[in-house]
């Protein structure tokens, strides 16, 4: 390397860094916060503020139902369901992104040696020769026998300074991209969560209210007995047994449409937690888990921003804002320094000889003079995207706001109705015990029978509905709020 080369080549690798500072685009700045209020609607009580972070651990929120078999399905979840393996796997390719964005802001180094062996005779014959790999630079050649052999070597290395932070930019954008791709997994992690436990709980309401109808049908059944034997007295009409055979047999149809949605509850389940229908199955529990947890009564506003849907949200602006800056990078010229050393030689002998190596390093400027507007149609573009990303971020985090004033309004209004529903069946069940005696001692029709049954039966079922209900909007609220309240004392 002559000298005055030998001077030079600091002073150009020091400007590319320099310029290296020199990155275009502007600065991320979250999105401009939508109105959010101090305090729930829905809440009471001393509000308590929580430090915001979608990463907080809640723990297994689903153990606060104190179900030992839900239990064991949620954490088979985590490694079976395919929904949830296919977006640990979109998050696996994002993380990959990000490394190989990464690698373009260090150099390339290439290496090559190929051999060769050529020659020719007279009568047209052709020579043969053998190479493996390419480039080089120099060569050296001998001519005995008609062959000559020859072999290359060489090494090279291209670097692209990030002189405008286009390629810095690729990084932060990937990163935001992993990142959300981290919250979309812990999105579909929850949401499978969700809904292994509203199919469970909904199973486990079929096996209650078909244990109810069982014992409903057997008093169905004495009271068919009740009105033939008066029938055949010549106490009562015919009617009377038609009328209890055609409940009994609604009932029993009923009882049949029941076990039908429990089967498909159960195949549900199945799927969530990886298995195939026909080898999963359930055993019934006719008495349903009642299990509620109890909501703080001071739930901070700032558990929303622990969601992982808006964590998504919030990045894929960031991802966005990245985006212009590469797009702005466009208008400046590129800047690319490149350099190689080889060895050209007859024998593999001379090859490493000092008159035979050969270096060179160079550099290369472009710069696009004329695109027609293509750039700026670029950077335009890349701005809307800002724009369309931080309207979605603020319409998640609006929505979110609903779905938990949604889902608190529910949970206080289902406890105050199960005290309600419990009053109700237990005068339902009283009245028809008394119209039933009262129908024995001749005093009322069968009609009345018929409608204390069916009143001190709906009654019932309704509050084994209301119970179900109850857990389902528990399990929506710990939905809502990113996998439910855990940790929010340690903030």
């Amino acid at each position: 390397m002559t000298p005055s080369l030998r001077s030079k080549t600091p002073l150009v690798l020091a400007l590319s860094l320099a310029l290296g500072a020199c990155a275009v685009g502007p600065r991320y700045e979250a999105p401009p916060a939508v109105e959010t209020p101090v305090a729930f609607k829905e809440g009471s009580g001393e509000w308590v503020r929580a430090a915001p972070a979608d990463g907080v651990e809640r723990g297994p929120w689903w153990e606060a139902f104190q179900d030992p078999v839900l239990n064991d399905l949620a954490a088979r979840v985590e490694v079976s369901n395919q929904n949830v393996a296919a977006a640990v796997a979109a998050y696996r390719q994002a993380r990959a992104l990000v490394a190989q964005q990464r690698a373009s802001l260090f150099p390339a180094v290439s290496l090559d040696a190929s051999g060769s062996r050529s020659g020719s005779r007279e009568g047209g014959g052709t020579g043969s020769a053998i190479g493996a790999g390419v480039g080089g630079s120099g060569s050296g050649s001998i001519r005995g026998g008609g062959a000559r052999n020859s072999y290359q070597f060489s090494i090279g290395a291209s670097w692209e300074p990030d002189v405008w932070g286009r390629l810095g930019r690729s990084v932060d954008s990937a990163q935001a991209g992993a990142q959300a791709s981290l919250a979309d997994l812990a999105s579909a992690r929850l949401a499978a969560q969700g809904e292994l436990a509203t199919n469970y709980f909904n199973l486990r309401q079929q096996d209650a209210q078909r244990a109810l109808l069982a014992r409903t049908l057997a008093g169905y059944e004495r009271v068919l007995q009740i009105t033939r034997n008066r029938y055949e007295a010549g106490i009562a009409a015919r009617t009377d047994v038609l009328q209890a055979q055609t409940q009994l047999a609604n009932a029993r149809a009923q009882l049949l449409g029941l076990e039908r949605q429990r089967a498909q509850l159960e195949h549900a389940i199945a799927v969530l937690v990886g298995r195939a229908p026909s080898n999963f199955s359930l055993e019934p529990a006719p008495d349903l888990p009642v299990a509620v947890p109890d909501v703080p009564l001071a739930l901070p506003s700032t558990l929303l921003q622990r969601r992982p849907d808006i964590a998504a949200a919030e990045r894929r602006v960031a991802q966005a804002n990245e985006q212009i800056g590469i797009a702005q990078s466009a208008y400046y010229p590129s800047l690319r320094l490149t350099g190689s050393a080889g060895a050209g030689a007859a024998s593999i002998g001379d090859l490493f000889s000092a008159s035979s190596l050969v270096w060179a390093l160079g550099a290369s400027l472009a710069q696009t003079i004329f695109d027609a507007g293509a750039t700026a149609a670029q950077v335009e573009g890349a701005r809307a995207g800002l724009d369309a990303a931080a309207a979605r971020y603020r319409q998640a985090v609006l929505a979110a706001f609903q779905d938990v004033e949604d889902q608190l309004a529910g949970v206080r209004i289902l406890a105050q109705q199960v005290a309600l529903r419990e009053e109700a069946a237990r005068a339902a069940d009283l009245a028809e015990q008394q119209v039933l005696n009262r129908y024995q001692a001749g005093q009322v029709g069968f009609t009345d029978v018929v409608t204390a049954q069916v009143t001190a039966q709906n009654a019932r079922s309704a509050l084994v509905q209301l119970q179900a209900d109850r857990q389902s909007a528990a399990v929506a609220l710990v939905q809502s709020l990113g996998g439910g309240w855990g940790g929010l004392a340690a903030q």
